[in-house]
């Protein structure tokens, strides 16, 4: 792709993104998601291949509805109140209606059928900007709105989120879809808590992203789209994969890595709630997700592949590791220490 057209798809990027988490007016705020949609297509396209092109037209038709509803809602709680104002969202038809656009947008269960799609259309830097920057807006629309929203179908939600994207993610063999499930599985875990305790929800969401950058990145840097070429990764890059395991393991929520760290707050906080059945259900379902990370760790690091593999042994490469991607991993693995500081930030 040309350099300039790159360029000014990702410069609207962040203008989107900008315009919708800093606006008051719901107008406003759908001008912004309606420029992510617009700014994201060429790049999610931009291979030319018939499953990217698929992808793309994919991904155009549900962001296209999420937002009509969006509009459709704040129309509907103008209508009623008079307020166009995002936090004075009061009327309860709008409240559903925005929750339904915003869980399309954000690919929760049960409308979660085009994110596995469209990701595995997409290239891998690509994805990443699917699975964490464009899931920002919608979320801070979400956070804005969260008094209002109705606590049942918001725990609903999220438990099915948290069991569909685990059950989902077991038979998978392609990375990126692996990755969708997880992020379906993770939405689960930040709408549960939304209403109670909204600034975790944004907690959970950073590191959520910081920890899919690590992987993203590092499946991008040691070129890996399925679990064969996995297997036969570590030959080219062996402590890379040794890193990637420690990462995996952390999304996952294993303690003492950060993954744990907003799993351990949302557990805590649901049962100050009087939800410890939800606490227990969910905690119990996110066991599934912990199967399919152990699969893709194992698959990175302990495996050896047979002799009559298919694949090409990789040449192992001096190549430094990317800066990024040391940052990115060294916060993944050791930010649980830090928990204190972060709870009093919150």
């Amino acid at each position: 792709m040309n350099p300039q057209a790159k360029l000014i798809f990702i410069t609207s990027l962040l203008l989107g993104t900008t315009i919708t988490i800093s606006s008051n007016h719901w107008v406003m705020a759908w001008t912004g998601l309606e420029i992510n949609t617009l700014a994201i297509l060429p790049l999610i396209s931009k291979s030319h291949h018939p499953r990217a092109i698929e992808a793309a037209t994919k991904y155009f038709l549900v962001q296209a509805t999420a937002s009509a509803l969006v509009l459709f809602s704040s129309m509907t709680n103008a209508w009623h109140t008079g307020q166009w104002d995002i936090t004075q969202l009061t009327h309860p038809t709008s409240s559903l209606i925005l929750t339904a656009a915003i869980s399309m947008k954000l690919g929760l269960v049960p409308f979660h059928f085009w994110f596995p799609e469209v990701l595995q259309g997409s290239p891998l830097i690509t994805g990443l900007l699917l699975s964490t920057a464009m899931k920002f807006p919608p979320i801070t629309l979400l956070y804005m709105t969260s008094l209002s929203l109705n606590p049942t179908l918001l725990t609903t939600l999220a438990i099915l989120s948290v069991a569909l994207g685990g059950w989902m993610g077991l038979n998978q063999t392609q990375t990126r879809k692996i990755m969708a499930f997880s992020s379906i599985s993770h939405l689960g875990w930040m709408a549960i808590i939304l209403i109670y305790y909204p600034k975790l929800t944004l907690l959970n969401f950073y590191l959520y992203a910081m920890m899919t950058a690590a992987v993203f990145l590092t499946l991008n840097s040691m070129k890996v789209l399925n679990l064969s070429t996995l297997m036969t990764a570590w030959t080219k890059a062996p402590s890379l994969s040794t890193i990637l395991l420690l990462t995996l393991l952390s999304l996952a929520g294993l303690p003492p890595l950060t993954g744990f760290l907003p799993k351990w707050l949302i557990i805590q906080e649901l049962t100050k709630q009087d939800m410890a059945p939800a606490a227990i259900i969910i905690s119990l379902l996110s066991l599934l997700g912990l199967f399919f990370y152990l699969r893709l760790a194992y698959c990175a690091t302990i495996t050896l592949p047979p002799h009559t593999t298919n694949h090409m042994k990789q040449w192992h490469t001096n190549k430094p590791v990317n800066p990024s991607i040391a940052i990115l991993t060294t916060l993944s693995i050791m930010l649980l220490p830090t928990s204190p500081m972060l709870t009093t930030i919150i």
